[in-house]
């Protein structure tokens, strides 16, 4: 277990239960990002010379680790920059599904565009409504979170697979920030046509990076208006009209798509079996101590499927007594949300029950 802490010193001062807010920032990481701006500071444009090569190397990391090819990996600096740009490429108006209280930088883009809105409900029966929801509107687009970001509701990837199949007319769009980093993830093998993803939290990449991963069929129903020098430079945008340098039109951060790259490296040699595991043993452990001391909504504790996100009863005043013992949460929706990588431990999910029943 010790193997699976090395390399985040914040774990020595404090019990992070936060990665759902900000993932830590790996030594490996952070050694990357001293040494590239030591190269340019003293190397200015020789360094940036280089820059294809970079961005070259990052696109082919990311999808061998994702299982999709490079040519159809898009590097943005976040989500919201790549969600953004795919909706002004897309004609309107259009029938849009969503997920009623879905993470606002989802539903806020589309519900601001001209697109005509239908909703299905959060609750235990989540994916009973989905499936209704699409069968009754027939949107155009389904665009939504894999895993919901107050409470940790999760779509499970055999679902969306299976989902894909009975709509596939239906443009899947799906934020994967609270979920990429968690468990291996065969993009090629899911249906989904697009996966959107910042990199800052689970998969511990820092901020000002993240990516887009396309399916084969995607190109062709949209088509994205940004432009700019960078849309034809490097390995795989090379040729005029290129899909995804549409979505890279400027210069492209070598210093932060590098250090995503760095971190997909580390879960990599780390072992997504290893991660997959102890998040596991962490969530089954978590949602039994929480059930029992009744901490958790009527719809977590129904639910199978679910991810290593919680939202435990608590207001402002015991989150700062939580705060106060070095353990870090975030408060969200009407409680305090806890969220467990796989650097955590069952001795700190014990921590903080014992935090919990001393405020009894």
């Amino acid at each position: 277990m010790d193997n699976l802490r090395k390399g985040f010193p914040v774990l020595k001062n404090y019990t992070y239960l936060n990665t759902a807010a900000s993932g830590l920032l790996p030594e490996k990481v952070f050694e990357y990002r001293q040494d590239h701006d030591l190269d340019f500071l003293v190397s200015a444009s020789i360094l940036k010379e280089k820059q294809g090569e970079v961005l070259t190397e990052v696109r082919e990391t990311v999808g061998k680790f994702f299982r999709c090819a490079p040519e159809r990996v898009a590097l943005v600096p976040n989500f919201s920059y790549g969600f953004n740009t795919l909706l002004e490429g897309l004609e309107k108006p259009m029938k849009a599904l969503l997920i009623k209280n879905d993470y606002p930088s989802i539903n806020w883009p589309v519900e601001s565009r001209d697109f005509n809105c239908f909703y299905a409900e959060i609750d235990a029966h989540l994916e009973d409504n989905i499936r209704a929801a699409l069968k009754k509107h027939q949107p155009d687009i389904f665009a939504f979170s894999i895993v919901q970001y107050i409470n940790g509701l999760k779509l499970s990837v055999d679902f969306l697979k299976e989902l894909k199949k009975e709509f596939p007319d239906t443009l899947f769009v799906a934020d994967g920030t609270q979920f990429l980093g968690t468990e291996s993830f065969n993009f090629d093998s899911t249906g989904i046509d697009v996966v959107i993803s910042s990199s800052y939290k689970w998969l511990n990449g820092g901020y000002g990076n993240g990516f887009i991963l396309f399916s084969k069929n995607v190109e062709g129903k949209i088509s994205p208006k940004h432009l700019g020098f960078g849309s034809l430079q490097g390995k795989y945008k090379s040729h005029e009209g290129n899909f995804i340098g549409k979505f890279e039109p400027g210069h492209q951060d070598t210093l932060n798509y590098g250090s995503l790259s760095v971190a997909l490296k580390l879960l990599e040699k780390t072992g997504m079996d290893k991660i997959e595991a102890q998040i596991q043993k962490l969530k089954n452990f978590s949602k039994e101590k929480f059930s029992e001391m009744d901490l958790l909504e009527d719809l977590v504790v129904e639910r199978n499927e679910h991810s290593s996100i919680y939202n435990i009863k608590g207001d402002k005043k015991l989150f700062q007594f939580l705060r106060n013992k070095n353990i870090i949460t975030s408060q969200r929706g009407d409680g305090i949300r806890v969220s467990l990588h796989y650097f955590n431990t069952i001795e700190e999910v014990e921590k903080l029950l014992t935090a919990l029943e001393g405020r009894r």
